[in-house]
């Protein structure tokens, strides 16, 4: 196995950064959709956003996936290795997992008057949903990202063993996945099934097969159109187009079950979410490059940022949609000050969890027990200034000295 690192993908921030903007939508959309403005005029759209956007946290899961493929497949697994490897785990996601937890149920306990009721029930529920991930709705995907973690040692020697492996990781995920589904629907009936692992396998395996072929399929990322063949051609538009009609069907399959109330089979609901968000992995992954390579260099700087972040924004943004949502008072969701609430309270989660996430790792030393690891750029700020108060701090000590 050749040791060397891999080159960094810069692009894959821009990446993460569209991830988030998907779970933002979702979630400021999510109880407008669910629930409060079933009846209102503007229900197509409300609904579209929340349905369209779901591709958010299934693109996290690939782009992790991905990410370890491509920095550990070439590397021999060594007891350093995967000591390594759980330690900056245990230290950047199992913390602030545990942190979030904790402190998302404790503010449910306060919220609902009974904090400080029944404490031996309270801790006893806490650690069911904290090894659940359900201590709030959306921790559930740190929680099997946890379980990924626990799993790749084991997939990255399977896939290195044989090349057999890697042509049919995706298949044989995508497999076991629907297996499971099945098996869930007829027999198992977890109704949490979405904090289990399995349930996006095929996302991992997508994302662990790319990553060992990426040198071929960079060629299609990094070319311009001219410079595309005729079969990437055809296959990038066949992509795009197969990408925009899973998603409007999805889109039109859950308006017609939410505000006319004609529910299918659940199935059909899985597999129009599963085609959609598998499809925008890589719908994602081709505009990220495009992007990096197209838009202007500011909007490259903001979104580079914003994927940086993208982990701490994603833990602390129900935080502010909850405290957000507290303000609607008399607005009517019939109208269209609704959708301008809906779209101010993605705003507000995005510009006050980067405000929040942003200050805490510039001016806390152990901010990253919170939010995860300092961002690179963050990172090299702080050693800057460090480096800047150290020569003041020398000058002023020579200045005293003369």
């Amino acid at each position: 196995m050749n040791e060397a690192r891999q080159e960094r993908l810069p692009q894959l921030d821009i990446y993460r950064a569209l991830a988030i903007t998907g779970v933002l939508h979702v979630h400021s959309s999510s109880f407008a959709a669910g629930e409060q403005a079933l009846n209102s005029p503007y229900y197509y759209w409300l609904n579209w956003i929340n349905i369209f956007f779901k591709f958010g946290t299934p693109s996290f899961i690939f782009l992790s996936s991905f990410v370890l493929f491509y920095n550990y497949y070439r590397r021999p697994v060594t007891k350093s290795l995967i000591g390594s490897f759980y330690r900056r785990r245990l230290k950047y996601i199992l913390l602030p997992y545990l942190l979030a937890s904790t402190g998302y149920y404790a503010l449910t306990l306060y919220v609902n008057g009974i904090l400080m009721q029944h404490p031996a029930e309270n801790l006893s529920s806490f650690l069911g949903a904290l090894f659940s991930g359900s201590a709030y709705a959306h921790l559930y995907f740190v929680f099997i990202s946890i379980q990924f973690y626990l799993l790749f040692p084991l997939l990255l020697k399977l896939l290195q063993s044989s090349e057999f492996w890697v042509k049919w990781a995706f298949p044989f995920g995508l497999l076991l996945q629907w297996g499971f589904i099945f098996w869930n629907k007829y027999q198992l009936h977890i109704v949490e099934k979405g904090s289990l692992a399995i349930s996006y396998l095929a996302y991992y395996m997508l994302g662990a097969y790319i990553a060992v072929n990426f040198e071929k399929v960079k060629q299609w990322l990094v070319k311009p159109w001219s410079g595309l063949t005729a079969l990437h051609k055809r296959l990038t538009v066949l992509l795009f187009t197969a990408w925009l009609a899973a998603a409007f069907i999805h889109v039109q399959l859950w308006y017609e079950a939410r505000r006319l109330g004609n529910w299918t089979d659940s199935l059909w609901y899985e597999l129009l979410w599963n085609v959609h968000t598998l499809l925008s992995a890589l719908v994602l992954l081709y505009v990220t490059f495009l992007l990096y390579r197209k838009a202007p260099r500011w909007l490259v700087a903001f979104l580079t940022r914003l994927g940086e972040l993208s982990f701490a924004i994603y833990l602390i943004h129900p935080l502010l949609l909850a405290v957000y949502r507290r303000f609607r008072y008399g607005i009517s969701p019939d109208s269209l000050l609704y959708v301008g609430f809906i779209y101010g309270g993605l705003l507000v989660a995005l510009a006050g969890s980067w405000i929040i996430v942003q200050f805490a790792f510039r001016r806390f030393p152990l901010g990253w027990i919170a939010f995860g690891n300092v961002p690179r750029s963050l990172a090299s700020e702080a050693k800057v200034k460090q480096a800047g108060s150290g020569q003041a701090r020398s000058e002023m000590k020579g200045n005293h000295g003369l």
